[in-house]
């Protein structure tokens, strides 16, 4: 078994470090930066934080090695997606990232975790891939995935006994983990107001309660958050609003001195790629 659901206890994660990061203009946050750079020792030391942070929760951590032919991998979590049974292996849209692809698979095969499915026609990136349930999975679609490559994870995913819903978001908003994000059973962040009536109906099925911030807080990272199981969340420091009204529905908050990375555009969420996690 390896990842069963998106809140359960996290046991294990792979992350690659930001040493050859810089914001490159492929989103809207990391545009704004393009000129300024990044400092690459904060950077480190956001990292290393990132890393205790994991440590002191109890999750073991494996580790892509930076290559400055890849600047981009140290968000982790767009490479795919993992299942109980293995992992997908998305297709990445822009070619600043397609050696992320070759060597996160490489990476996967030497941890043993078998590919179930790789999405070869379409596109898919795993900043969109979003356990609801055990069962049941969220695709956002906003700039990196889309319809096509949504239908050849549901053809795969079907067959294992899995739902898989499609969630049109605005291009802007770049990954569905900057807009929405599970982070305990019945609990989600998110910008609601961006989401299709649909979803938030199938939000409401499933009786999730939504801890709601505003478009802005997207660029922000206010929605980039990681939950670690047992009531408990990775969030950035900064995110004071979310963080309190986390805390008001019972969450342990994590709090993580991070603000450097987050100019490249990613956040906790981005950085981390579930190995492991139980129900």
């Amino acid at each position: 078994m390896f990842v069963q659901n998106g809140t359960g206890v996290l046991k294990r994660v792979l992350l690659s470090p930001p040493t050859y990061l810089q914001p490159a203009p492929i989103n809207e946050i990391a545009k704004k930066w393009e000129k300024l750079g990044m400092d690459p020792d904060i950077m480190a030391r956001e990292f290393d934080a990132v890393v205790e942070a994991y440590h002191k929760a109890g999750v073991k951590t494996e580790f892509l090695e930076a290559d400055k032919e890849r600047p981009n991998s140290t968000f982790a979590r767009d490479f795919g997606g993992c299942v109980k049974e293995g992992y997908i292996l998305g297709n990445f849209k822009l070619p600043l990232r397609y050696k992320e692809h070759t060597d996160y698979k490489a990476k996967m095969e030497e941890l043993g975790i078998p590919c179930i499915c790789e999405v070869k026609k379409g596109l898919f990136e795993g900043g969109d891939f979003a356990f609801l349930r055990p069962d049941l999975i969220a695709l956002g679609m906003a700039d990196r995935t889309n319809a096509e490559g949504v239908e050849e994870i549901k053809t795969t995913l079907r067959a294992l006994g899995y739902t898989v819903v499609g969630v049109p978001l605005k291009r802007e908003y770049l990954h569905f983990d900057m807009c929405f994000n599970l982070v305990d059973e019945n609990l989600a962040v998110t910008y609601y107001e961006g989401l299709p009536d649909d979803f938030k109906a199938l939000l409401k099925r499933l009786n999730i309660e939504i801890i709601p911030v505003e478009e802005g807080d997207i660029f922000l990272h206010g929605c980039n958050l990681q939950a670690l199981g047992d009531h408990r969340v990775l969030s950035l420091a900064r995110n004071t609003k979310v963080n309190e009204a986390l805390k008001e529905h019972g969450m342990e908050v994590i709090e993580l001195p991070v603000t450097e990375i987050l100019k490249a555009g990613g956040g906790p969420h981005c950085m981390t790629f579930p190995l492991e996690r139980e129900l």
